[in-house]
């Protein structure tokens, strides 16, 4: 696959980021925040397993070898999701991305500057802390009223 597809599939990713908290906000009006997040996980479990099921190559006897913290990834989205449902209503769903983007660069590149879970290290250049920080100030622009 080409970068500029998979940059293409990922910016497609970040337009469903953005539009799920609203639609799970929405859902939580009709059955509550912790409902609606249960509810979003079920059906992204069930869209999962058909995907696996037609097209899965992997093994679940893999699972047994992991350590704990490779099978956290479940609770941090559980996390993520029910926060953004219970933020957007209060916040608005553009503050709440501006934070959420810039929570996510400025981990990345502590994840990649100390090459943490195994990744290739890159260091944290000026440019890189640079564009971390314009990117705090644009988002506290976005954040405030």
């Amino acid at each position: 696959m080409s970068n500029i597809l998979l940059v293409a599939l990922m910016v497609c990713g970040g337009v469903a980021v953005a539009v799920q908290p609203s639609i799970n906000a929405r859902l939580a009006q009709k059955v509550g925040s912790y409902e609606s997040s249960m509810i979003s996980f079920a059906v992204g479990t069930l869209a999962l397993l058909a995907v696996v099921m037609l097209t899965g190559r992997g093994t679940w006897r893999g699972v047994t070898a992991a350590s704990w913290w490779e099978l956290t990834g479940g609770l941090l989205g559980a996390f993520f999701v029910t926060l953004t449902i219970i933020t957007v209503p209060r916040l608005g769903t553009a503050a709440v991305m501006a934070a959420i983007i810039t929570g996510q660069l400025a981990a990345g590149a502590f994840l990649d500057h100390f090459g943490l879970f195994g990744l290739r290290q890159m260091p944290l250049t000026p440019q890189r802390f640079l564009g971390i920080v314009l990117l705090a100030a644009g988002a506290a622009l976005i954040i405030r009223r």
